[in-house]
C-alpha cells in the first residue's frame, strides 16, 4: 500500500509541475484550442496537456515498476508479470502522438478510428485481451463458469479499447471533467486490485494493476489543478485518448478477469458516465438522421449548461455521477470476490 501510495504522489507531482512548460510548449507549437459555437471557451486555450499527463504516468508506472523489481526472485519473472503493462504503456505512447498531432492537424474521424483500433490490436501481442467472460452461474468467484471468447478475442478486444478511449474523448467538453472521471474511473480500478489481490491472495498482477491505476488517477489529479474551470491549458485528443487507451486496457487486464459473475457489468459501469454520454449521443445522431461521428453541442454536460447551471456547477454534478457509478461497481465487485 506504501509503494502505490508513493506512486500515485509521484505521478501527481510530476504532472503538476510539467504541465506549466508543457503550456508553453503547445504556445510555441501553435497547438491552441481555438473558440468556435459548439466550444464553451471563448479565448485561444494551449492543447497538449495530455503530454504532461503521459510523462506522470510513465514515471510513476516506471517507479512503482522499479520497486516490484526489486522484490522479484528473477529478472525473467519480474518480465513475465511486467510485460502487459510495459506494452500498454508502449502503446500507449503512440495513442498519444497520434492525439498530438491530430490536435494540430485535425485529422478525419475515421483516421482516429483506425488508429485506435490499431492500437487496441497491437496491444494484445503484449497480452492484453478479453480472453474470454465467466457466466452468470452462482455468484462466487470459484462458482462462475469461464466461457472463452476464441479468435472473437481480439476484434472484441480491439472494439473495446476503443470504445473506451473514444468515449474518453468525447466527454473532454468542460474545463476539468475528462480528468476528474478518468481520476475516479482509475481510483476504482486500484481498489478492485487490492481487493482481488487480499480476497483471492493473489498478488499478482493485481499489485502491477493498482500501481498503474495509482499513476493515471495520480497523473490526472496533477493535471486538474491546471485544467479545472478556469483551465489554462487542455488534455486535447492524445490526453483524453491515452488516458481512455490505459484506462480501457488496464480493465482488460484486470476487471474482466477477476469480475467473474459480473464481468460485463463492472467495467461498464466503471465509465458509465462517458459510456452514458456516448451512448445518447449516437442515438440523437441517429434518430435525427445524423452521421455518429459528427460533434453537437447536446451532450449531457451541454444540457446542464443550458439549464442554468455555470461550469464548475456541472462538472461536480457529473463527477458525483460517475463517483456513484463507481461505488455500485465496487460494491458488485466486492459481492462476485464472495
Amino acid at each position: 500500500m506504501k509503494t502505490i501510495t508513493v506512486v500515485f504522489l509521484l505521478a501527481l507531482a510530476t504532472t503538476y509541475l510539467m504541465t506549466p512548460w508543457v503550456r508553453r510548449l503547445a504556445i510555441r507549437a501553435g497547438a491552441l484550442d481555438m473558440p468556435d459555437a459548439r466550444r464553451v471557451h471563448t479565448e485561444p486555450i494551449p492543447r497538449w496537456g495530455g503530454l504532461a499527463i503521459y510523462i506522470g504516468v510513465a514515471v510513476g508506472m516506471l517507479a512503482g515498476l522499479a520497486r516490484l523489481y526489486l522484490l522479484a526472485p528473477s529478472d525473467s519473472v519480474f518480465l513475465g508479470r511486467a510485460l502487459q503493462f510495459l506494452g500498454l504503456l508502449l502503446v500507449g505512447t503512440g495513442v498519444l502522438v497520434v492525439g498530438m498531432l491530430d490536435d494540430r492537424k485535425q485529422f478525419s474521424a475515421l483516421i482516429q478510428m483506425g488508429a485506435l483500433l490499431l492500437a487496441g490490436l497491437v496491444v494484445q501481442l503484449f497480452g492484453v485481451q478479453i480472453e474470454g467472460f465467466a457466466a452468470p452461474i452462482g455468484g462466487k468467484f470459484s462458482e462462475a463458469r469461464w466461457i472463452p471468447l476464441g479468435a472473437w478475442a481480439i476484434p472484441i478486444t480491439a472494439l473495446w479499447i476503443f470504445v473506451v478511449s473514444k468515449t474518453m474523448d468525447t466527454i473532454d467538453g468542460l474545463d476539468g471533467l475528462a480528468a476528474g472521471v478518468s481520476a475516479i474511473a482509475a481510483f476504482t480500478l486500484a481498489l478492485m486490485a487490492l481487493q482481488a489481490a487480499d480476497l483471492l491472495d493473489q498478488p499478482y498482477p493485481n499489485w502491477l494493476i493498482a500501481i498503474t491505476a495509482a499513476a493515471i488517477a495520480g497523473a490526472a489529479g496533477g493535471f486538474l489543478r491546471h485544467n479545472f474551470n478556469p483551465a489554462r491549458i487542455f488534455m486535447g485528443t492524445g490526453g483524453a485518448q491515452f488516458l481512455g487507451f490505459m484506462l480501457g486496457g488496464l480493465s482488460v487486464i484486470g476487471a474482466f478477469k477477476t469480475a467473474t459473475a459480473f464481468a460485463i457489468l463492472i467495467p461498464v459501469l466503471v465509465f458509465g458516465l462517458p459510456f452514458l454520454d456516448a451512448g445518447l449521443a449516437v442515438a440523437r445522431r441517429l434518430l435525427s438522421g445524423q452521421p455518429i461521428h459528427k460533434p453537437d453541442k447536446k451532450h449531457i454536460h451541454h444540457q446542464l449548461l443550458e439549464r442554468g447551471l455555470n461550469q464548475r456547477q456541472t462538472v461536480l454534478i457529473l463527477y458525483g455521477i460517475a463517483a456513484a457509478m463507481a461505488v455500485v461497481a465496487l460494491i458488485l465487485f466486492r459481492k462476485a470476490m464472495g
